[in-house]
């Protein structure tokens, strides 16, 4: 019991802190390098109207 009693001790509560907020920092990190990656043609977001597509029948 006293190992754990150490462990608890050696452990920061600064350490716990990181520890539960680094995953979601790293997320958030791959989420805007997704975005700034746009590979997609269209620059209107995606809306396809037809009424206002130009066809020349």
């Amino acid at each position: 019991m006293s190992e754990l009693q150490f462990s608890l001790d050696s452990f920061s509560a600064w350490q716990a802190i990181l520890w539960c907020l680094y995953p979601m920092t790293v997320l958030v990190g791959l989420e805007l390098l997704a975005r700034s990656i746009d590979d997609d043609d269209d620059q209107d977001g995606g809306k396809m109207i037809p009424a206002l597509q130009n066809y020349s029948v």
